[in-house]
């Protein structure tokens, strides 16, 4: 009457069908300080049933969460022919705690999601972990032991620089605090936590309300770490807000600071909203009514970044910060975006620059000095002698690529951390780790029941992780998929170090059946686990030898 299945990390449960793995999920193995994720898929005949679990094993950290369908309304307007759904419905995404005992409905297929963390320092070679089921009606339920190896070998730090912009005006719109009170602060350390636990190390730094996502002539909630003073002789800026900012990113795991767009998306024609105080009055002296390239904007950079690299000297982040213009520059708008990005140029002599960019002739020009192309645009940047080589996805490319919606296989999601070690990429960026609002920042959303921005963007795009009840972020199984194809990355980081890159390169082409690329990539859950078991049993012999 209760029925339970073991299942990988890179299967959905959906409600009305019997998860069909790809082959039985008995055994795994991980590097020390690796996270591991698994599934128990579950079923129960009876009505009104109450459900309690618990962990069996001598692994102390091991989460056990609820997965939950959230409503998928907007697909992508094309969908790859495996696509797990092709009208809108329920997908399993939200990762919600669970208090015991819980209900469950009958008669329909749910999952529990278990994440298991391995001691870095751990000696020992292998663990078991199984789950003990309590049900009101049909009793007492253990799933058989999932068997973990354990190689004598930690997982090495992350080299990707990994940034997903970070919205604290949506969180204090949400949750409906003040910016920069306490509950604001809190929300942002408790957000920044999770993400530097996914991955993330590079945040999004609001110096100024970021110009990204904004209806033209409108404005979103001001969140501006930067505080100005227009006197008579010009500026004074005070930097007691950004310096909080920095320690507490840096007190959580993050490493670089992205400085926030200095010019609008959408051509780089007018600058961001800039509030100040002028005669004791709070004023906002810049925004979409200001051109970029006005001298007014050129006067106050010429006071501004001066200012604002000396202080990030002096804070000790120098070497990590990096400084943006625009998104995506394109045709005639190169014009003011040339602009714009000399004079930034100018006073920031010595840092980073970095912007989305897809085409290289655009690069070629040194309109941009790193550029980030989207990821199906990837191809003729390898063959530029790059800085960085860096990449992004977004609302787009939504077939035929890797990407993180919610209607697509999880091991589509996954294969990224594989092509990002397999052509050498150095930084990673997405731009919405907590969008909830709807398109263009029109209004605040229920993430719960909205996840694609009103319609905007196909679902799941624009947030990984939802606001939980209590200030606290909730994960989605997308969240958990992007970890663990990082993983897969510094994996393949230690293989390369116990034989060479080439030689590592060489080995995941081979595991994969074919050369990988950004294009033509293992999209099913069988070949994702295949290859992986390819790669840590290539781990554990080099280890023996050495």
């Amino acid at each position: 009457m209760f029925s339970t299945k073991i299942c990988s990390s890179l299967v959905k449960v959906l409600q009305k069908s019997e998860p069909t793995p790809g082959e039985p999920f008995r055994s795994v193995t991980v590097l020390r300080g690796e996270i591991l994720s698994f599934q128990v898929a579950y079923r129960s005949e009876e009505q009104d049933d109450l459900l309690s679990v618990k962990a069996l094993s001598r692994l102390k950290d091991i989460q056990i969460r609820s997965v939950e369908c959230v409503p998928v309304r907007s697909l992508a307007w094309e969908l790859d022919d495996d696509a797990l759904i092709r009208e809108p419905g329920l997908m399993p995404d939200l990762l919600a705690d669970l208090s015991f005992p819980f209900s469950v409905p009958e008669k329909i297929w749910r999952a529990l999601w278990i994440t298991a963390r391995i001691p870095g320092k751990t000696t020992r070679k292998e663990f078991d972990i199984a789950l003990e089921i309590k049900t009101e009606k049909s009793g007492t339920v253990r799933t058989a032991p999932l068997k973990v190896e354990v190689l004598p070998a930690v997982l090495p730090p992350q080299r990707l620089v990994h940034t997903e912009w970070f919205h604290t005006d949506a969180l204090a719109a949400y949750y409906d605090v003040p910016v920069f009170s306490e509950e604001y602060w809190y929300l942002v350390e408790s957000f920044l936590r999770n993400a530097a636990d996914h991955g993330v190390n590079m945040i999004l730094t609001p110096v100024f309300t970021p110009p990204l996502d904004t209806e033209r002539g409108k404005e979103r909630p001001t969140v501006q770490l930067v505080e100005v003073r227009k006197t008579e002789r010009g500026y004074e800026f005070h930097f007691d807000k950004l310096a909080r900012w920095i320690a507490l990113a840096r007190s959580v795991g993050i490493r670089y600071f992205e400085i926030s767009h200095l010019a609008t998306q959408w051509g780089a024609e007018k600058t961001p909203k800039i509030m100040a105080e002028v005669k004791g009055k709070m004023e906002r002296i810049f925004g979409w009514d200001v051109s970029s390239n006005s001298l007014k904007y050129r006067k106050f950079l010429a006071e501004f970044l001066p200012a604002l690299t000396a202080f990030v000297k002096e804070a000790g982040v120098a070497d990590c910060v990096y400084f943006h213009t625009s998104d995506e520059p394109h045709g005639e708008q190169i014009r003011s975006y040339r602009k714009i990005a000399a004079t930034i140029r100018k006073y920031t002599e010595g840092f980073r620059h970095l912007d989305a960019l897809s085409d290289p002739d655009f690069y070629r020009e040194g309109v941009v000095e790193i550029p980030v192309p989207n990821i199906h645009k990837m191809e003729p940047f390898l063959e530029e002698k790059l800085p960085e080589r860096w990449t992004y996805y977004c609302c787009g490319p939504v077939k035929g690529s890797t990407n993180r919606f919610i209607h697509q296989p999880s091991a589509v999601t996954r294969i990224l951390g594989m092509q990002l070690f397999r052509f050498n990429i150095e930084g990673f960026l997405h731009w919405g780790f907590n969008f909830y609002f709807s398109r263009l920042s029109r209004k605040v959303i229920d993430p719960f029941q909205t996840v694609d921005a009103d319609y905007k963007f196909p679902a799941g795009d624009a947030f990984l992780v939802y606001p939980g009840p209590e200030c606290e972020p909730l994960d989605s199984l997308r969240n958990e998929l992007i970890r663990e194809a990082l993983q897969d990355q510094r994996a393949l980081d230690l293989l390369a170090r116990l034989t060479s890159r080439k030689q590592a390169e060489k080995f995941l082409d081979r595991a994969c059946g074919a050369p990988l690329t950004f294009k033509v990539f293992p999209r099913t859950e069988k070949d994702l686990l295949k290859i992986r078991r390819k790669i840590y049993a290539e781990i554990k012999k080099k280890l023996a030898r050495t």
